[in-house]
């Protein structure tokens, strides 16, 4: 009995110091992985202290519980065709509207026409949002670029930004669409976008607009268009854009970033569905080396002043980190903004979430002095 006892304590004095270890090794790798993370913060507010990234703001949940509640299935489960067919965030915020006994009709004052521009394979669609009203003289001009994976969505799922910009900014927005993967994999969209540009330029006088005031604004994948659309304006000697506003955009090719690891599971975008994106739009494993997705990596010299917007609760949040430093060590002004308690998508969502309202106006107020008279 004696001899079973003292075996028994030897094996326990044996086991503890393992596991101490193992519970120093869990302390350890929390501490690393929150050394490694960016505090996510409005970068024009002192003292602000971050939420946790799973921590989203009332009004920002109530639009993710209302996409929920719409049954859309996990697009990586999807083929691209059915992928198109699900509920959008969009869809979500007019649920949320009509759960508030709002209208859904989308913000007066602003004016819309669709027309066709000539794209690098031929014609592509286009949407023209004007400010209701005669101007006093040529109004500025903004190209528009949606997101959507290079896969999925249209003009009408991403209406509500240009519509917001058009109003506020009494600009003339150009909402440029492209082809989309997997039928036109890259770097058809990318072709499309300097198509759309060029097009743009020609003919802003036509629709009173000022050629020499135009400014790019692109969300998600069309973030990652609107610069490199400014990186061809550049090396081509077209027409300089003013400014380039990029929200939440995909700026490198990395899937291994804090963000990645943190908003694995986020909603409406997550890991998965950047790694379904990637496999339609960029089939090729030289693709997602190319600069023109690699943007951190690209040439990124001399390029207008630049506003970059980041939701918190994002697999791309990293990518605007990576951006943001890489724009700054190329010498160039950039203001990088994280939003707490807000979701990929948010942007548009002015209508039923604060914060998006609040980036709009931050957006508005470093585009209106480029886009101002001369």
């Amino acid at each position: 009995m004696l001899r079973r006892a003292t075996q028994l304590l030897v094996r326990l004095l044996t086991v503890i110091p393992v596991l101490g270890l193992g519970l120093l090794g869990c302390q350890q790798e929390g501490r690393d992985q929150q050394s490694s993370t960016p505090s996510p913060q409005r970068e024009q507010t002192s003292g602000m202290q971050p939420a946790a990234v799973t921590d989203l703001d009332a009004d920002m949940q109530a639009v993710i519980d209302a996409h929920t509640a719409l049954g859309p299935k996990p697009i990586a489960q999807l083929t691209p065709q059915q992928a198109r067919l699900q509920p959008s965030p969009a869809d979500a915020v007019k649920s949320v509207l009509r759960a508030q006994g709002k209208s859904t009709v989308p913000v007066p004052g602003v004016t819309t026409q669709d027309v066709t521009y000539p794209g690098a394979a031929g014609e592509v669609k286009a949407r023209i949002y004007r400010p209701a009203g005669a101007a006093s003289s040529p109004r500025p001009v903004i190209v528009y670029y949606r997101g959507g994976g290079w896969v999925i969505a249209n003009l009408d799922v991403y209406d509500a930004t240009p519509r917001a910009l058009a109003k506020k900014l009494d600009a003339i927005v150009v909402s440029a669409d492209y082809r989309v993967a997997p039928e036109y994999p890259f770097p058809a969209s990318h072709d499309d976008a300097i198509a759309a540009y060029r097009w743009v330029c020609d003919k802003a006088a036509s629709w009173q607009g000022d050629p020499q005031r135009i400014a790019l604004v692109g969300e998600s994948a069309g973030g990652n268009l609107a610069l490199n659309v400014a990186m061809a304006a550049r090396d081509q000697q077209l027409q300089r854009p003013t400014h380039i506003a990029l929200v939440y955009p995909v700026g490198s090719n990395r899937t291994d970033t804090p963000s990645y690891r943190d908003s694995a599971e986020a909603k409406p975008l997550n890991a998965a569905m950047m790694g379904w994106f990637i496999k339609h739009a960029l089939p090729k494993a030289a693709d997602r080396s190319d600069p023109r997705i690699d943007l951190v990596h690209a040439n990124l010299k001399d390029l207008p002043p630049t506003t970059i917007i980041n939701a918190q609760s994002d697999p791309l949040r990293s990518d605007g980190d990576l951006l943001a430093a890489a724009l700054k060590t190329a010498g160039n002004d950039v203001v990088h903004t994280i939003y707490p308690g807000t979701t990929h998508e948010f942007f548009g969502m002015a209508a039923v979430v604060a914060k998006a309202e609040q980036a709009q106006n931050d957006a508005v107020m470093r585009l209106k002095p480029a886009l101002a008279a001369r």
